[in-house]
């Protein structure tokens, strides 16, 4: 697909600006790499330099940068797998988070790589040395070089579970000369809502194609639910948790739970997005003079001096599901500062009633769905959500009839995966 001269002189600038951050770039991950090790692995995949050559061509090669990517991802793959069962995944990440989850997902014969720097000569090695059959990015990953040098080779890339805000729309105008060129060149766009199809195509992404949100598709952890489930019948306590918290939310849910009269406080549970934030959170605890107990402190059943805790800190990997079984209901972190909010799938598939904050931009259909559906509440801020998550867990037959509607919203939406399959593999060539 052609260019015009200012497109070109754009895209040629904004490669010129990476070459110049790489470095920095580079010691950013290094950094991060003493608390998180993963990030020192591999570091040359970042720049499509490889050790060893690949093991064959013809790669369904997806995209999932991060946790939440990787999680949607896995209901992707898993249909992918069922519609052709002899397909040879690639899976390519930008965080450790995402690379750790990833892992399990890959059968024999599959790999795993990190996606390297929007670089051109970065993104040409990838290309050369994986060649794969066809690319699939997850929600809003489209990379203005690596669009590039796929449409120059003829590769076929999609954006799958797609969505853009109108915040991310409003943003994207800025770089409309970057941007619209690499949305351009997408072979397929298979968005979540109806409003992200039209924000999309206004971006410049060729006939978004309605699919739903792979998230619905998530299976619950059966056992980690039921395990939650115990543990709150052991506590014979109500329990309120902040669900995937981002920073500076803890220190406010924090200041207005300690202006509640002890009398009146259930257990809380607080599940920080970010690991690498668990001890950060684990501090501002302790400094509201608070009893913590951490859920990484024991294994299959509660510490003692855990059950009489007035705060858990759920400082584990894959177990969201053990908490929303755990808690009588969610406030859902993201919400209460202006940051798009987090999934609330996930809770409502294990039939949390959620309390939420004014916003959820990043989730905007799902959230409005979720109210009408009464699975979730809406409030101004975190003082009124403590206050209604305070009454939900006070009135067990309103809690009830949330957790049912929550449990049959979840229900209704799902099947994005399979539609998304059977779109992604009739892009394959012919065996």
């Amino acid at each position: 697909m052609n260019e015009t001269f200012f497109e070109a002189l754009s895209r040629q600038v904004y490669a010129g600006l990476l070459r110049l951050l790489t470095p920095l770039y580079l010691l950013r991950l290094w950094r991060r790499g003493a608390a998180e090790p993963l990030y020192r692995q591999w570091l040359g995949e970042r720049l499509g330099l490889y050790r060893a050559p690949a093991k064959g061509r013809g790669w369904v090669w997806i995209h999932a940068v991060s946790l939440g990517e990787t999680r949607a991802a896995a209901a992707l793959i898993a249909a992918l797998r069922e519609q052709s069962p002899g397909l040879r995944l690639l899976l390519t990440h930008g965080t450790a988070t995402g690379r750790t989850a990833g892992l399990e997902l890959l059968a024999p014969g599959d790999a795993q790589a990190w996606l390297p720097y929007d670089l051109p000569g970065a993104v040409r090695r990838f290309l050369r040395h994986w060649q794969p059959a066809v690319g699939v990015l997850i929600e809003t990953e489209i990379w203005p070089n690596l669009q590039f040098e796929a449409s120059r080779i003829g590769l076929p890339m999609t954006l799958a579970n797609a969505r853009l805000s109108a915040r991310s729309e409003r943003r994207g105008r800025r770089f409309a000369a970057l941007l619209q060129p690499a949305a351009r060149r997408l072979k397929l766009v298979l968005a979540q809502t109806l409003l992200d199809a039209q924000r999309l195509r206004a971006s410049g992404a060729p006939s978004p194609l309605v699919q739903g949100n792979l998230k619905f598709d998530l299976q619950v952890d059966a056992g980690l639910l039921a395990q939650g489930c115990r543990w709150h019948q052991l506590l014979q306590r109500k329990v309120l948790m902040a669900a995937v918290t981002r920073e500076g939310e803890e220190a406010l849910l924090l200041q207005a739970w300690q202006a509640l009269p002890e009398g009146a406080r259930p257990l809380l549970l607080i599940v920080p997005r970010h690991p690498q934030r668990f001890d950060a959170v684990a501090d501002l605890i302790t400094l509201a003079g608070l009893n913590l107990a951490r859920r990484s402190q024991w294994q299959d059943r509660p510490a003692e001096a855990a059950l009489g805790a007035d705060v858990w800190l759920g400082d584990s990997m894959h177990e969201m599901s053990l908490y929303y079984g755990l808690a009588d209901c969610a406030l859902l972190g993201g919400s209460f500062a202006p940051l798009g909010g987090q999934n609330l799938i996930e809770a409502a598939a294990c039939a949390c009633p959620v309390v939420m904050g004014p916003h959820t931009f990043n989730f905007a259909e799902a959230a409005e769905l979720a109210l009408q559906a009464g699975a979730a509440v809406r409030v101004a801020d975190i003082s009124a959500g403590l206050q209604q998550g305070l009454s939900l867990c006070r009135d067990p037959q309103r809690q009830t009839q949330m957790a049912s509607a929550a449990e049959s919203f979840a229900a209704e939406h799902r099947g994005a995966a399979a539609r998304m399959a059977t779109q992604i593999l009739r892009l394959l060539p012919a065996p």
